[in-house]
């Protein structure tokens, strides 16, 4: 036998024997057996280290050192670096330069230097570490990774990188099997389409999905910002859903409800559960149960308990009903060359199309609608109100009440000026009762009636076509001596503190003033005559029942 054959075998027998734990990964002895668990602890050294030499620290510590072209394996793990030092005892290799680890296909792991507990399978990097699961990459100064779980956790600030996103924190959990990271303390995410600040946040590289669980603020592209503090974002389908009272601001739009649904691709926001809109540059405020909210049309439907504030000094209007409609008048009519569109009913200007303004707005309300305001009230089945010309719209039976008046007629429309009623034209079956006490009504019908406000409060009031009026004639006492029933084609009936003073006619009377011994109220009605005080509205708060 040579000497070099000699040495060769000299140096093999001492590995075998002072370290069998870290063993070349060579053809084992038959007479040795391993079970699984002794396969997943034993860490290889394999074949290709350039230098490998032992020294002995103490009378019981002895360490190995591996240089140039280091391969260790335990498990599925493999571990590459320029050096390392395994102390046996100690269960720990420690790897030095150009460290990389390769979990499994799971996970690769880069830095400068690395601490391995091999009994725990724990490893301890620092220096340019970098971790990335084929989806997302992660650099942090320092990380622990535990090779068991596939978890690494990083307490000295973090990056992660998922093609064009960019999340930062102060620490963070990295699943790598889940392909989940969970950011904490100062977290900072950036994308093309929206920034994103929190406390924690979970976010998986694989989905591309953002999961919020503390309170946070996102602003999009756009600039809108979003506050929630629950609820998760799928970059892909730009679907996203927010929790716990999220609030939602759009410019001069804020939304909140108890869950908001919000999908990118088609613009449209769902809130549900105490939903609100407030629209600050209308003066205008939602609330619904559900409300859906389509950003591109500037457009809302809502439904469940759906009720309307517009804002003003004094005297704010509350419309209420099963369902709220708005949108831009511009869409609903059509975008022509034509300068101006006409109302089909009575011919005002509605919209300049060739205008963009705030006013390019209505609403619509659809089945027992409730209308109420300081002054005035009303309920209807259906109501169409346009900001561009001010005007309330009543179909189906509907009723408006000023003071202790009653307007009633198959469509009705309120003209107001300067957020006040201005004038009213009412269209068949035109009918204006007024309690003068329990019982006693002053009353007027006609085919077509006009109504005019002064400072919110009716002035006057135009009867036209087949009119017919009773009302009870007064002393200056209040006291009653006798009772008009009378017809006209045409008369006007005027109002004084509130209350119906007289009624001039204008073209040939025909009637009857009767002694008030001689007809009873009940007597005393004009056909048609209902009086539907039970509908009023009495108090705002009402609205919100």
């Amino acid at each position: 036998m040579t000497l070099k054959k000699i040495n060769c075998f000299f140096i093999l027998a001492c590995l075998l024997l002072a370290s069998p734990l870290f063993i070349f990964c060579q053809e084992l002895p038959t007479t040795k057996t391993f079970t699984p668990a002794d396969t997943v602890r034993t860490v290889e050294i394999l074949p290709g280290v350039r230098k490998l030499e032992y020294r002995k620290i103490d009378s019981v510590t002895e360490i190995q050192i591996l240089a140039g072209n280091v391969r260790l394996k335990q498990g599925n793990s493999i571990f590459e670096c320029d050096s390392c030092v395994i102390t046996k005892r100690l269960n720990l290799f420690e790897a030095f330069g150009n460290v990389h680890i390769n979990d499994s296909d799971t996970a690769d792991v880069w830095s400068d230097h690395l601490r391995y507990l091999t009994d725990r399978r724990i490893a301890y990097l620092d220096g340019n570490v970098k971790l990335t699961d084929g989806k997302g990459t992660l650099t942090t100064p320092t990380l622990e990774y535990d090779v068991n779980t596939k978890v690494g956790i990083y307490r000295n600030g973090g990056k992660v990188v998922n093609e064009k996103t960019v999340l930062t924190s102060e620490e963070g959990f990295y699943y790598a099997d889940l392909k989940d990271v969970y950011f904490k303390k100062n977290v900072r995410l950036k994308d093309p389409s929206y920034d994103l600040e929190s406390d924690s946040l979970l976010y998986n590289t694989g989905t591309e999905i953002v999961r919020f669980i503390a309170e946070t603020l996102v602003k999009d592209s756009s600039g809108r910002t979003i506050r929630t503090r629950e609820g998760h974002y799928d970059k892909r389908s730009g679907k996203a859903e927010f929790g716990q009272n999220p609030i939602i601001t759009d410019k001069d739009i804020q939304a909140t409800g108890e869950k908001i649904i919000s999908d990118d691709s088609t613009g449209i926001t769902q809130i549900f559960n105490k939903g609100i809109i407030v629209d600050t540059a209308a003066n205008r405020t939602v609330n619904a149960d559900t409300i859906l909210d389509q950003k591109e049309a500037e457009s809302f439907l809502a439904y469940a308990k759906p009720l309307m504030i517009i804002e003003q000094e004094g005297d704010s209007v509350f419309v209420k009903a099963d369902t709220l409609f708005s949108a831009r008048l511009s869409d609903l009519y059509g975008k022509t060359d034509s300068t101006i569109k006409k109302d089909t009913i009575q011919g005002v200007n509605i919209i300049d199309t060739k205008t963009k303004d705030s006013t390019d707005r209505y609403f619509e309300a659809f089945r027992n609608v409730i209308v109420f305001s300081d002054s005035l009230q009303a309920v209807c089945d259906s109501l169409f109100y346009s900001f561009k010309d001010s005007v309330f719209r009543l179909y189906y039976e509907p009723v408006v009440w000023s003071n202790e008046s009653q307007i009633t007629g198959d469509t009705i429309l309120l003209f107001t000026k300067n957020k006040k009623a201005d004038r009213m034209q009412v269209f068949k079956n035109s009918f204006i009762a007024s309690q003068v006490q329990p019982e006693i009504f002053n009353q007027v019908r006609s085919i077509r009636m006009d109504a005019y406000f002064i400072d919110g409060n009716i002035d006057s009031v135009r009867a036209r076509g087949g009119a017919e009026c009773i009302y009870y004639i007064q002393d200056e006492d209040s006291a009653f001596t006798g009772i008009n029933q009378s017809t006209s084609d045409l008369m006007d009936v005027y109002f004084k503190e509130k209350e119906l003073q007289r009624v001039v006619f204008r073209t040939q009377v025909k009637g009857t003033i009767w002694p008030m011994k001689d007809k009873s109220p009940s007597e005393m009605r004009l056909s048609n005559f209902k009086w539907r005080d039970a509908e009023r509205p009495k108090t705002k708060y009402e609205m919100f029942e």
